[in-house]
């Protein structure tokens, strides 16, 4: 009976905080695109735009490494990383434009950003989706080898992002100096992230440096699922998911900490 019970109080418990979840995602499309001119379809036009604008570039380039075709390297590698990006620049503002729907008890500063997280991976996951979609029928792309891998690839990068973006919240609701160097750092990142290289193009020793980086491995099994002829011996999966873990503890640690500082 007690874990009939315990069971019964913990699916309501993820019921509520799947609407309330919902809820924000629902408030942060309408503050965030409205309903003028295109509306909630800014959600995908954005990086749309943003990775169509890069992969353009390499429409005519006719330079294939191994199989490995430019126009869909640069739309996943881009599209991957506004994932990242946006994931956690967005986090950093999280807590001071929701702070007045704290004074809700069932809302907490994990349904913020896990709300904006999931907002988005989906819109950056969707727009790849589509424009892979018009490279195919361009004849510029092909469908992705194993689809699986990569759709496990985009997970990693969201549970990755999200990890940091907790981290990312409670430094920059705490510290103004924090707030400054979030932009340049993640732009920063991204020449060493892997969106546009592959370890084996790189040398030794570098190769080996930044193999011990988790978003190197991430878009390395990115690539493995995007395009047949391509393998790699640096991804580790539990070392990725043990950086996601560590990374997820220590944002849930911070967020208490922050809560304490909170006056609502």
């Amino acid at each position: 009976m007690r874990s009939e019970s315990t069971r019964s109080t913990l699916r309501y418990g993820l019921q509520v905080q799947c609407r309330v979840i919902g809820a924000l995602i629902m408030r942060e499309l309408h503050t965030r695109y409205g309903r003028e001119n295109i509306g909630y379809l800014w959600l995908i036009a954005e990086p749309m735009l943003l990775a169509g604008s890069v992969s353009l570039i390499h429409i005519g380039d006719s330079h294939h490494r191994g199989g490995i075709l430019p126009v869909p390297f640069a739309l996943g590698g881009y599209c991957a990383f506004i994932i990242f990006r946006s994931i956690i620049t967005r986090a950093e503002g999280a807590l001071h434009a929701n702070q007045p729907l704290l004074y809700h008890r069932m809302v907490t500063i994990f349904d913020m950003l896990v709300a904006r997280a999931i907002l988005e991976a989906a819109s950056s996951v969707v727009a790849l989706l589509l424009l892979l979609a018009g490279a195919c029928a361009l004849g510029v792309a092909e469908p992705p080898a194993r689809p699986l891998l990569m759709l496990a690839a985009l997970a990693l990068m969201t549970w990755f992002s999200f990890g940091v973006s907790m981290l990312v919240c409670t430094a920059t609701y705490l510290s103004k100096m924090a707030h400054r160097l979030i932009h340049p750092v993640v732009y920063l990142a991204m020449p060493m992230s892997g969106a546009f290289f592959l370890l084996k193009w790189i040398p030794e020793p570098y190769r080996t440096w930044l193999s011990w980086v988790p978003l190197t491995q991430i878009f390395e099994l990115l690539r493995v699922g995007q395009f047949e002829s391509f393998d790699s011996p640096y991804i580790d999966p539990f070392y990725i998911v043990a950086w996601c873990l560590a990374l997820t503890l220590a944002g849930l640690a911070c967020l208490r900490i922050l809560r304490r500082h909170i006056h609502h």
